[in-house]
């Protein structure tokens, strides 16, 4: 059995920084909904949050993750990950809803705005943050195949959707003087920001039930297992989860029974370097049969 797990680079220093900037935007964003009264930068506040507590919970799971597996979790801690990105998509959902509940009142009952201007630069401002901290998140998420970093990144950048949605909206409310455009657009990033909290939770879903690798990934571990057929090797049983970055596979080897055991050992040892190498993060487990009787 082969495997690799241990990732480079410690991410925790990047929820960190989703907390700072969600404190940031948090702060900027309820002093434009103050000085404007806008509905739409009031839902703005309310996804930022929520930003902040996904990315406490993404920091517990990061702290959680690092830890070396034992006696009770053999297989680690990477698992983790799932349930934090679910809980980012349920945090999606919620600021979704607390949007709705914000917006509608307003459809019917319009409100003047106020200091448009001043609010609408602390938005900016606040969205420029949210968008350079998603960047880096979604590229070393990415990169170092961390679906909470990846899940907080996605959050983030609903939450610049949002803030876009809003500046649009309050912006043709000052041209227009039309004051229902402001929960209108609240209204449709409501709508907007539904969708990516779906895909976190069915992502999150998928992993906790033990989905298969990619199609891509499985076909890479299919094509090197074929390559050994000139061999006299074949194959059958070939099984794969993911538990976040880790992957998981195992399969039964089958190769001519005159073979020695070293010979057998030698191969597998062999076929699982490889399959490591094309696959990063994964962990392989072998099992040798006679060719002339698999099982």
């Amino acid at each position: 059995m082969k495997n690799t797990s241990d990732r480079p680079v410690p991410l925790t220093r990047y929820a960190w920084l989703s907390i700072i900037a969600a404190i940031v935007t948090i702060t900027l964003k309820a002093m434009a909904y103050i000085l404007t009264g806008s509905v739409g930068m009031l839902s703005d506040a309310i996804e930022s949050l929520v930003n902040l507590a996904a990315a406490i919970v993404a920091l517990i799971a990061l702290s959680i993750l690092t830890r070396p597996a034992n006696d009770e979790f053999t297989f680690g801690f990477s698992k983790v990950e799932y349930f934090s990105s679910g809980f980012e998509g349920g945090m999606i959902l919620l600021a979704a809803a607390s949007i709705v509940v914000s917006a509608l009142p307003r459809l019917f009952r319009p409100v003047p705005l106020e200091q448009l201007g001043l609010g609408l630069i602390l938005s900016v401002i606040a969205s420029l943050i949210n968008l350079g901290v998603a960047l880096v998140l979604m590229r070393t998420g990415k990169r170092l195949n961390s679906i909470t970093l990846e899940a907080d990144a996605r959050h983030l950048m609903t939450d610049v959707w949002t803030t876009g949605g809003v500046l649009i909206g309050i912006g043709l409310v000052w041209l227009t003087g039309f004051e229902r455009l402001d929960p209108l657009i609240a209204l449709a990033v409501a709508a907007n920001i539904l969708f990516t909290g779906y895909r976190l939770l069915a992502r999150s879903g998928r992993g906790l039930m033990d989905a298969a690798l990619p199609a891509e990934e499985t076909a890479e571990v299919k094509s090197i297992l074929d390559a050994y057929q000139t061999k006299g090797v074949r194959y059958h049983s070939l099984r794969s989860r993911q538990a976040a970055a880790r992957k998981f596979m195992a399969v039964h080897l089958l190769v001519p029974g005159d073979w020695t055991v070293r010979q057998g050992h030698q191969l597998a040892e062999e076929i699982e370097i490889n399959i490591i190498k094309a696959i990063p993060y994964s962990n392989i487990v072998t099992h040798i049969e006679p060719i002339e009787d698999p099982i």
